[in-house]
């Protein structure tokens, strides 16, 4: 695995973590941005560690810990000597942290509520996201809000200002605001897994590692409220369509339409998982947006040899769902 690979595949979550250790987002993206310059120094000569996630946030959290010790000679406040000592002790627990599979995935979702807070206007909540947690450039960014490279730029900034000066906390909130804060991360995964699905900007008609991170961040959703129906139609919405990828582009870069796609090439496993969700979603009383485009998403997957009864059973349980305007993907 090369260095390029490890950015665009881990960034967003070895970010996540830097965020929640040094409580900076610009710090924290200064020295992620230095230990991956270390790494294409020291990697080639020294060969790949054993686990390169948490070398980098080590190599990353030192930088930081450095940064602040030397902005703290200039100005010796208490707090921030206090503030410096709890970094340092944190180190170890981070490293600890790398080697569980579970830790970096709760650094993500606490990033994604922070991103995502309600003091924060939808487009800075999905600017911010797009840059932190999936690794966007601004200028990406940008294009694919169709705005002027300054104006994304200083979004970014005020958003991140706005996180610093209303001091909102780097956490999961508590149950009785999730359900309020529910909907609004749900339209934020909603739209990268878009922006992976068809990309806005970039060479290449998919970004595979958008939409990965994307039910990624679903099935976070989901473990963190099982019973919350309309988090698992988006997850089966997510999956049922991104089990189409390999067909979905042809050998020169073509999108190719559903209808002409070849279903051997379609992740049949995740076309199972995702009718699976959609099934016990409907049947919990799901109502929303989401799980209408699950449903007809669903009977878009369906091989042709399957029962008749199959589709009717879904068309009834579509039929249980509200109206929205959404259009199903065709491709």
């Amino acid at each position: 695995m090369d260095v390029e690979r490890i950015y665009r595949e881990e960034s967003g979550r070895i970010l996540a973590t830097l965020i929640r250790l040094l409580g900076s987002f610009d710090l924290a993206e200064e020295v992620m941005q230095e230990a991956f310059a270390a790494a294409l120094e020291q990697w080639p000569k020294r060969g790949f560690p054993d686990n390169p996630r948490a070398w980098l946030v080590s190599t990353a959290h030192h930088k930081g810990v450095d940064m602040l010790r030397r902005r703290t000679r200039f100005d010796s406040k208490r707090d921030e000597l206090q503030r410096l000592a709890e970094l340092e002790q944190q180190l170890s627990e981070a490293e600890e942290n790398m080697l569980r599979p579970d830790g970096v995935s709760d650094d993500r979702l606490r990033l994604i509520f922070t991103c995502c807070h309600p003091a924060l206007v939808l487009e800075a909540r999905v600017a911010l996201t797009l840059r932190t947690l999936c690794g966007l450039t601004t200028e990406e960014i940008a294009r694919a809000f169709l705005v002027p490279l300054p104006t994304m730029a200083q979004r970014l900034v005020r958003a991140k200002q706005k996180i610093r000066d209303a001091k909102i906390p780097y956490q999961v909130p508590p149950k009785r605001e999730l359900t309020e804060r529910l909907e609004a991360v749900m339209l934020v995964v909603y739209l990268v897994f878009n922006e992976g699905y068809s990309a806005s900007s970039g060479d290449a008609a998919i970004r595979r590692e958008l939409c990965a991170e994307a039910i990624r961040l679903g099935r976070l959703i989901c473990e963190l409220l099982p019973g919350e129906n309309e988090s698992h139609a988006l997850l089966a919405l997510m999956l049922l369509h991104d089990s189409r990828r390999a067909a979905r582009v042809a050998g020169e870069g073509e999108v190719v339409l559903l209808e002409e796609q070849n279903r051997d090439l379609w992740d049949h496993e995740q076309v199972r998982e995702g009718l699976g969700l959609v099934e016990s979603a409907v049947r919990g009383g799901a109502a929303g947006s989401y799980a209408l485009q699950a449903a007809i998403a669903a009977l878009h997957a369906q091989q042709r040899a399957l029962k008749r009864q199959t589709g009717s059973r879904l068309l009834r349980s579509m039929r249980r769902c509200c109206g929205c305007s959404h259009r199903p993907w065709l491709n």
